[in-house]
């Protein structure tokens, strides 16, 4: 059976997407300067080991580091500082905060899917797979309705801008791609960092509110961390859960037996996105920066080496998963890197599961029968780290 990424060619030069196998578990790559990690035990070595494997990588770019743009970002900070600074934000983001967000997501699900009930075609991506993470992580911010519209655009632009990132180019063409990339960077923390100080002046009981008043052994966030924090949310929120429900939309298209499967027994959805998550796993990569040589996999790493780490191909590695290349929505069990894994594995993930089966499960009621459309193909996310659709044109009847 021809699998997604042979039918649409997705990033060829992600080899585990079309079975094959990397030529060793951990490879230098001369022209990105960086080793690969692709095996699923040597990514769980590298990512337990903060101490080795720094998140603080952005000091090995050209253009260096912005305190403003990594100060309270979880995904870019080592112990002790991400323990105590996760411990804070976990004091808001609870799971009871999570768990009340269902009515809300499912409401907007109903009035996105209304929207374009009664069409014949229509790109998911822009119906409902973009505005729903985006507008749930705003309404949880309290950012009003009205400037939503700006984030959904500034992300737009901060993703294609930076998929046109290569480590193969000259550290001045890497700083003027990554400038460009932060332009609405900027704009957008400018934002939060404004409603932040309004939160602050009018305190409520929203997230933006907890987050404020979050203390842990009388330490508090600072407005870095609060800014950054709700930056991540959106980014995660925009780029996981997008493109996990883009992408698991794509693999019902391509396993119609599947697809009939779900369709007649909702219960197995959940099972349906952890597999997606590793068939296509939206975050196809992360980085890492050494502090100190090491050996793994017998391979000597140097101190101050850039190091990725491969979700996508660990997913598929055939010592961790039988029959890696098979697309089975009942596996299990399944300890995909989807989300991560250690210190910084996805304090959004619950959220991202719930908006994820509520949009699904709503999206198989409204529609008896999806396709995509022969007529528009799919078009995929421009980053080379990244594994998702950007648009999925579908039609509701082969008519």
């Amino acid at each position: 059976m021809t699998t997604p990424a042979e039918r649409w060619g997705i990033h060829p030069e992600h080899f585990w997407l079309y079975g094959r196998r990397p030529r060793q578990m951990v490879e230098f790559d001369e022209k990105m300067n960086a080793w690969n990690v692709y095996g699923y035990a040597e990514a769980i070595e590298v990512l337990g080991d903060p101490g080795t494997f720094s998140s603080h990588m952005s000091r090995l770019l050209p253009m260096g580091a912005d305190e403003a743009f990594t100060e309270g970002d979880l995904l870019q900070t080592d112990p002790p500082d991400h323990r105590e600074l996760r411990k804070l934000v976990s004091h808001a983001f609870t799971p009871k905060v999570v768990a009340e967000l269902e009515p809300r997501i499912t409401a907007l699900t109903q009035e996105l899917l209304d929207a374009v009930a009664d069409r014949d075609t229509f790109d998911l991506m822009t119906a409902l797979a973009y505005p729903l993470p985006v507008t749930v992580v705003a309404e949880l911010l309290s950012i009003p309705s009205a400037d939503r519209h700006l984030f959904e655009g500034w992300m737009t632009e901060i993703v294609h801008s930076l998929g046109d990132v290569s480590m193969e180019d000259a550290p001045e063409d890497q700083e003027r791609i990554f400038e460009a990339g932060m332009a609405p960077m900027r704009k957008m923390l400018e934002y939060l960092r404004e409603h932040a100080a309004e939160c602050r002046r009018r305190p409520r009981g929203d997230l933006m509110g907890k987050l404020i008043e979050a203390e842990v052994d009388g330490r508090r966030l600072t407005d870095n961390h609060i800014v950054n924090f709700a930056k991540m949310l959106l980014i995660a929120g925009y780029l996981t859960t997008t493109m996990l429900i883009g992408n698991t939309v794509l693999c019902l298209d391509s396993y119609p037996e599947q697809a009939a499967r779900v369709r007649a027994d909702r219960s197995l959805i959940p099972g349906l996105l952890e597999e997606s998550m590793r068939f296509l796993s939206p975050v196809a990569a992360t980085y890492r920066a050494t502090t100190r040589d090491v050996e793994v996999a017998g391979q000597r790493l140097s101190a101050d080496q850039m190091v990725m780490v491969w979700f996508g191909a660990a997913n598929r590695d055939a010592r961790q998963f039988a029959e890696p290349e098979l697309f089975d929505m009942t596996r299990g069990p399944n300890p995909h890197l989807g989300f991560g894994r250690g210190i910084h594995f996805c304090l959004g993930g619950p959220l991202a599961r719930m908006e994820g089966r509520v949009a699904l499960d709503h999206l198989l009621d409204r529609f008896p029968e999806l396709y995509t459309d022969p007529e528009r193909p799919p078009t995929f996310m421009p980053g080379f780290d990244t594994t998702g659709v950007s648009s999925l044109p579908l039609r509701t009847s082969l008519g």
